[in-house]
């Protein structure tokens, strides 16, 4: 059995996607992101970047996948109803989220699936699909990853989900507004993580006029990071209007409050040390980026 643990980025846009020459090194897929914990493989958010990956796999044959859903707004869910593994006998897909408030998990993901919405009944897919709605105070266990809830600030229920895995950490957090203080509930998810996946669709410059749309800014992601003592943070959820040089420019404003901050990139590679692959020698990083 393998140990390593790896983040593979297949969509890193916010609200919408955003394909174009502008956004064609970032990335124009929404949030889409792929962990490989040993044999286990989790999917935090199936946005539009789910369905490259769902093609990838169903050309190994059968699979089983978790995905965890921050919440169910459409830039992160809209690749479900493309993800082939669900329409292929001898595959295992589950979704999981925290309540919504409004309506059951497998009630939302069958309006999806209806007409006129979508041609393709929910009840085709159903043989493939699992679904539970944990409450966020119960942590549970994929696989041999341990993984932790928290409830985070935005206009509908969304959740960010700690994995802890051999000795390693990574934490995903989007679509959350920091207001005038760190999160405590946020901070004590990310305490001590390896990685922070974080939510900077705004400029500092442009947060006053968003204050209650349920987003973030780098700056944001950088208190928060440092306040929870996280070793690598990594920007997210890019504004759909913001062009590859702008990502690379906030990305470099950042680095300079934070060095090694990055922003993150579709197609994009980290992997994380663990107690079974950490190296003896003090230079190497504990988070390598690809």
């Amino acid at each position: 059995m393998s140990h390593e643990l790896s983040i593979h980025f297949h969509g890193v846009r916010g609200s919408i996607a955003a394909p174009g020459i502008s956004t064609s090194r970032v990335g124009g897929n929404t949030s889409c992101v792929e962990v490989i914990a040993g044999d286990t493989r989790i999917v935090l958010d199936a946005g539009t970047g789910l369905r490259a990956l769902g093609d990838r796999l169903i050309s190994s044959g059968p699979s089983a996948t978790t995905i965890l859903l921050s919440h169910l707004h459409w830039d992160h869910i809209q690749g479900l109803p493309f993800f082939t593994p669900i329409y292929v006998p001898g595959n295992w897909v589950e979704v999981v989220t925290g309540a919504n408030g409004v309506m059951p998990l497998e009630q939302a993901l069958r309006r999806q699936m209806s007409a006129p919405f979508f041609p393709v009944e929910f009840d085709d897919v159903k043989p493939q699909l699992r679904w539970r709605e944990p409450r966020v105070s119960e942590a549970f266990a994929i696989g041999d990853v341990r993984v932790t809830m928290a409830k985070l600030n935005h206009p509908d229920p969304v959740y960010g989900y700690r994995l802890d895995y051999a000795g390693a950490s990574i934490v995903y957090a989007t679509d959350t507004e920091h207001f005038a203080c760190v999160d405590p509930h946020l901070a004590r998810l990310a305490h001590g993580a390896d990685v922070l996946i974080y939510d900077a669709q705004y400029t500092p410059e442009e947060y006053p006029g968003k204050v209650g749309w349920g987003h973030s800014t780098w700056e944001a992601a950088i208190r928060l990071a440092n306040a929870a003592g996280v070793r690598q943070l990594v920007l997210f959820h890019h504004d759909p209007r913001r062009s590859d040089e702008q990502v690379a420019a906030l990305e470099a404003r950042a680095a300079t409050m934070r060095p090694g901050t990055t922003a993150a990139r579709e197609g994009g590679v980290m992997r994380v040390e663990t107690r079974a692959t950490r190296r003896t020698e003090a230079s190497m990083p504990a988070v390598q980026v690809a």
